[in-house]
């Protein structure tokens, strides 16, 4: 095979792919006003662009994060209230893939991300997410009913097939992933389950059992409606290890055992040594295995119950944009759709994010359920929305899986907002520290910069941050002497190293010391990242007004993608989906 050929590549590109900014690792600031609850609490809420918040995050919390729910805008063309929801395709796709690269950072090897999406963007967000997480790791598309066909979408049902259901795309990080199975409660009878066992393996039919012990009459009839009767519900409750159903489900050796002698239950133990039954060839599989905890987390006692699978059509998506106390129309998610994500990913304790909080839904749900949480939002209304709705939540708010969880109230959260740039033009264009840093800040802010983590020595002052064991930084906004590089020096131990970040200093004290860097801000930052700017989102796109301004606008969108398509072509031999 050619090198030409071993180059082609399956690809999905768009207008600006490969021209992302390289982003400004900015630190988190807390507002103390905003904060509520246990002072000592993990919970984050962050106010800010969250494509900076996410890269803000990433150093302290790569490879740290269990689950990712999130529920970006659907790129539908309707701009709602709270979300800048009318974006053009290849600005929705690059915004989109620049955040899920670091999230996909952020993930934990056993942790997975579940996406929220409508079929306007979802298939190109697989691709995107193919690449990204790569394809082995997709688990699933889980389809929800979210809403039904009634009102205004029946009078179009003429120009569109009619649309009631979203997609949740769900990834896992790697192998790692465990998978919590759910079940809901089974209100019809499994007729299956048809065949009785009692400690002696004599098979007896399910009926004639019940008609001998007095349980129903001989004309009762054992259809799906069979649990609304009592007697019945409660025997088979009673006896779920003796009640079985067969299936095909058996290893070949134990078929071929039990086809030999027809009508005698053999009994065989599979790969995890547990004991089994066939029949005829058949596996015999126990009514017990269809009795189990119900609803989130387990918090419903055990029922009948059926695995939930991939389509969600018994959550009520009605009457959610109130929930919580705050007002979200539109969009909105219901608390047990997100209760039943998290219990599917998670276990208590665990680590979730939500980088659009929206009214701050994933963050009530996952401080409900005994998760840890961070929930990003760049609008007022993470102020207006999600401060007061997880204010209450603390003190207890009956609404949403309350009732389900036996949630009391309780814990915490911090209040964080996004630091400004770092650097600044002055008037005259020259990039300048910002008046709006004080001295900590600043160390906090060189400290990312470098890599270091910010964590001030309790007695010694030039120990700001540490990289490693021995590998310190110090911030400093005073002239550097050689005299108090000196005095540093004598202060240091045998084998530690240290970085200098100030704004001058003497010339006698570059290259003083070989285990002393002293660099010069700003300069040592320039060209590294794009500074002062402090808007990543997905701003609105005026919609078309009439036919002409429609005409115009398209006719400029394939003018702008044939030149594109032009710019592109190169000897990679390329495959691209557009």
């Amino acid at each position: 095979m050619s090198n030409k050929k071993q180059l082609q590549k399956l690809e999905l590109t768009w207008i600006g792919k490969g021209e992302e900014p390289k982003l400004e690792p900015r630190i988190l600031v807390e507002n103390p006003e905003y904060s509520y609850g246990d002072p000592d609490s993990e919970n984050m809420l962050i106010h800010g662009d969250n494509l900076l918040a996410l890269k803000a995050l990433e150093q302290d919390y790569a490879g740290k994060v269990k689950c990712i729910y999130i529920d970006p805008p659907y790129n539908t063309g309707n701009a709602f209230e709270h979300y800048d929801d009318g974006i053009e395709h290849s600005l929705w796709l690059s915004l989109m893939s620049q955040r899920l690269k670091i999230l996909e950072t952020l993930l934990s090897k056993d942790g997975a991300i579940a996406i929220h999406l409508d079929d306007q963007e979802v298939h190109y967000a697989k691709v995107i997410c193919d690449d990204i997480f790569g394809r082995s790791n997709f688990l699933n598309s889980i389809i929800v009913r979210d809403s039904h066909p009634s009102g205004l979408k029946l009078s179009s049902k003429d120009k569109t097939i009619i649309k009631t259901k979203s997609q949740i795309l769900v990834y896992k990080k790697s192998k790692e992933l465990r998978l919590n199975p759910i079940y809901q409660r089974r209100y019809e009878w499994d007729t299956h389950y048809n065949t009785f066992m009692d400690s002696d393996l004599e098979k007896k039919s399910l009926k004639n059992v019940l008609i001998e012990k007095g349980i129903i009459s001989s004309d009762f009839k054992i259809d799906s409606d069979a649990l609304k009767n009592k007697k019945f519900r409660e025997f088979c409750f009673k006896n779920r290890d003796k009640i079985f159903q067969s299936t095909k489900e058996l290893p070949e050796e134990a078929r071929e055992e039990s086809s030999k002698n027809r009508d005698v239950v053999f009994v065989y133990r599979d790969a995890n040594g547990i004991e089994n039954y066939a029949l005829n060839g058949r596996r015999l599989f126990p009514l017990s295995k269809s009795i189990q905890d119900v609803g989130i987390d387990g918090s419903v006692e055990e029922d009948f119950a059926k695995l939930l699978c991939d389509f969600w059509d018994d959550i009520d998506f009605n009457n959610t944009q109130n929930e919580g106390g705050v007002n979200f129309p539109a969009s909105k998610k219901p608390e047990y759709l997100v209760g039943r994500i998290l219990t599917l990913l998670t276990k208590k304790g665990d680590l979730v994010l939500d980088s659009f909080l929206g009214s701050g839904t994933t963050a009530a749900v996952a401080h409900k359920m005994g998760r840890r949480w961070i929930g990003v939002e760049l609008g007022e209304h993470a102020k207006t929305h999600c401060y007061p709705r997880l204010k209450a939540v603390v003190d207890g708010e009956h609404g949403g899986i309350s009732k389900a969880v036996n949630w009391k109230g309780g814990g915490g959260f911090k209040f964080y907002t996004l630091a400004p740039s770092l650097l600044k033009q002055d008037k005259f264009g020259n990039w300048v520290i910002s008046q709006e840093y004080n001295a900590d800040m600043l160390a906090a802010a060189m400290a990312k910069q470098e890599g270091f983590k910010y964590q001030p020595h309790e007695t010694t002052y030039w120990k700001q941050g540490q990289s490693s064991e021995q590998d310190f930084i110090f911030t400093t906004t005073q002239f550097l002497t050689v005299e108090a590089l000196d005095s540093i020096k004598d202060d240091m131990q045998p084998g530690e190293t240290l970085m200098i970040c100030c704004k001058s200093f003497q010339a006698a004290c570059k290259g003083k010391y070989n285990n002393i860097t002293i660099k010069k801000i700003p300069q040592m930052l320039l060209g590294r990242c794009e500074y002062d700017k402090d808007d990543y989102s997905l701003n609105i796109i005026n919609l078309p007004v009439n036919d002409e301004h429609i005409d115009r606008v398209e006719d400029k969108k394939a003018e702008i993608s044939v030149q594109t398509i032009r710019d592109k072509k190169d000897d990679n031999a390329q495959t691209s989906l557009f």
